[in-house]
């Protein structure tokens, strides 16, 4: 494991002892977690913005789409509990 240095101000840095003992964990470790929670929701995002990019490349490619008022009729239907077919694909209008 190697070492990184940071620098944080004081007020920063009492500010993390303190959230770390009311976590009942050390500095470090709190540390580390923000660290490692901040660089999985980085990853997150940039999957979420992969899987968008991708559907608006298909969307501007074959032009089919749901339209908002069908999409939203299914998925209240479906919290409901209900199962009903999904709405079908047609080509937007221009």
């Amino acid at each position: 494991m190697s070492t990184t240095t940071i620098r944080i101000d004081e007020e920063l840095k009492s500010r993390v002892a303190a959230a770390a003992q009311r976590a009942g964990k050390t500095a470090h470790a709190f540390i580390v977690d923000a660290i490692a929670q901040t660089v999985e929701q980085a990853e997150l995002d940039a999957a979420f913005d992969q899987v968008a990019d991708e559907r608006w490349a298909a969307l501007l490619a074959n032009g089919k789409s749901v339209a908002w008022p069908d999409a939203k009729a299914w998925l209240e239907a479906r919290a409901r509990g209900e199962r009903l077919r999904r709405p079908a694909a047609r080509l937007l209008k221009r």
